[in-house]
This record gives structure tokens, sequence and C-alpha cells, in this order.
């Protein structure tokens, strides 16, 4: 109990949600073709959340590693407000977010599931992470969700969010009440 207070607290300072994408918006899978070209799978719940934070004014953005079209198209599809891709240094990339939409390091939750995001995790808010991420990442994480990378862990994080600014109510009843 002591535990979820803390979290409800550090989420309700929340002004960006920064995500990775390999095992958080994804399971992790990489799957290719016989010409080599990247595949993913992403769950529609958990951009139903991100498409409700947008809504609520949050900044929401990808650090990742990898380059990828599916990517691109999926950030465009959900309206997000910051991509970073082909990211070596993700703390550097996460400064940078920062400098550009006037936030602290309080003001940002951040979900990785593997050891590149543990460098972001140390230093954020809301330090979150999958029910499946590695050992060393739920380590570090405040919040681990009760759901696996790209089974509704991000969607998870985002109602989370929403709750504890005061924001959910607003923003669903404009979803379900659509003629």
């Amino acid at each position: 109990m002591e535990k979820e207070q803390e979290i409800l607290k550090k989420a309700s300072k929340i002004k960006a949600l920064v995500l990775d994408v390999d095992g958080v918006m994804t399971d992790g899978s990489l799957v290719f073709d016989e010409n080599g070209v990247e595949y993913k799978t992403f769950n529609a719940k958990d951009g139903q959340g991100i498409v409700m934070l947008n809504k609520s004014g949050f900044v929401t953005a990808i650090i990742t590693a990898r380059q990828n079209g599916t990517v691109r198209h999926r950030f465009n599809n959900l309206g997000m407000t910051k991509l970073v891709e082909g990211c070596k240094n993700k703390i550097a990339a996460l400064k940078e977010l920062m400098a550009e939409y006037n936030l602290n390091y309080e003001e940002i939750a951040y979900m990785g599931d593997d050891l590149p995001d543990i460098c972001c995790l140390k230093v954020v808010g809301l330090p979150s992470c999958p029910f499946d991420a590695v050992e060393e990442v739920q380590s570090h994480a405040l919040f681990i969700s009760t759901k696996n990378g790209g089974r509704g862990a991000v969607r998870e994080l985002c109602n989370i969010i929403l709750k504890a600014t005061g924001k959910y109510e607003q923003v669903t009843s404009t979803i379900i009440n659509k003629d």
C-alpha cells in the first residue's frame, strides 16, 4: 500500500511519458521476412492509452536504439510528440527532450525493459517497466506493470498517470460519450 501511494504521488507530477519500443510497446519479438524487412506488433490498448495522454496535454515520446519504418508509422498514427530513433545514448536524448519541452526529471515517466534503459530509469520521476522486464531493470523501477511488454503495460501506466493527475474521467468521457 505504501508503494502504491508513492507511485500515485510521483504520477501526479508527470507531464511526459517516454517509452522504449522493443519489449515495451511490443513484446520484444523481432520478425523479419526473407528480404530483411522488419515487422512489429503493437497493442491497440497501449495505443489508446497514449492517445488519451496526448488528448490530455502530455508530451509522449519514444527513444529507441533501432530505426524502423514501422515505429515511425506507429508514432505518427498515435500523434505522439517526439521520436528519437537510432539512439545510442538514451540519457542524452532524454536531456534534449527535457530542454525542448521545458521539463525536469520528476515530471517524466519512463518505461523501459532492458539494460540500455537503466540510465533513464535512474533519474526520472516515475521509473517504470513491463512485468517481463529483465531483473536489472525491475530493480530500478518504482512501477512494475502487471502486464508484459506489448500486452498492456503501457496502457496500465497511462491510466495511472491520468488518474493521478485527475484527467482520467474527463478524457474517457469524451471517448465513451461520442455519438
